[in-house]
């Protein structure tokens, strides 16, 4: 049984359908804790409506932001956790944090990787004109939406959408696709070659 930690920052809606998935059986994990940097953050309260551990930890309560990550590290340690989700995480983890946490953390973001990395990705591809976009799952690397792909979505661009409107869309997708990669990855099925995630076939 896979032991998680999911780092958040709002609604958390990405959260609520990895917990959904592992309450219906598909996903072998268990969340051992969330982790929120907004103490406002809706995520806090879905947390504990489902009975999990969950903590609100303020940045601005620590004198740099390596002390910050040293009480994650240590937080995470404690609750045994081997895999780190960031879902609407509005932090950057520094270089530090991910070497400790090597290929154990996974993003989503809300756009075909490599295009369109950083903030308001939805509005930078509705400006670019390109015909579609969607979400990416990866693996965090110390670079800006770098790490390697573990599964794609792809979301066909309208005429009139807005930057609102494919955000909607790339959303739901995004609901889809990140409990499928966190189930791959409790199931041992992701093996990492250089750039590139290959994924081992289910067994009959």
């Amino acid at each position: 049984m896979l032991k998680i930690a999911v780092f958040a920052s709002g609604r958390g809606s990405n959260f609520q359908s990895i917990i959904d998935n592992i309450k219906n059986g598909k996903i072998p994990a268990e969340v051992k804790l969330l982790i929120s940097d907004n103490q406002d953050a809706g995520v806090l309260k879905r947390a504990e409506s489902e009975n999990i551990e969950h903590l609100f930890i303020d940045p601005a309560h620590f004198e740099t932001k390596a002390d910050y990550e040293e009480e994650l590290i240590g937080l995470l340690k404690n609750a045994g956790v081997e895999l780190v989700v960031l879902a609407g995480y509005m932090r950057i983890l520094s270089p530090l944090f991910v070497r400790h946490f090597k290929n154990k953390i996974i993003n989503i973001h809300p756009s075909l990787l490599p295009a369109f990395k950083g903030l308001n990705a939805q509005k930078q591809a509705v400006k670019y004109g390109v015909k579609y976009s969607g979400c990416t799952v990866h693996f965090v690397d110390q670079g800006m939406d770098t790490g390697p792909i573990i599964k794609q979505a792809v979301v066909e661009i309208k005429e009139e959408d807005n930057a609102d409107d494919l955000a909607a869309r790339i959303l739901k997708k995004e609901h889809k696709i990140y409990p499928e990669a966190v189930k791959l990855i409790a199931e041992g099925r992701i093996k990492i070659e250089g750039r590139k995630v290959k994924i081992i076939k289910e067994e009959k």
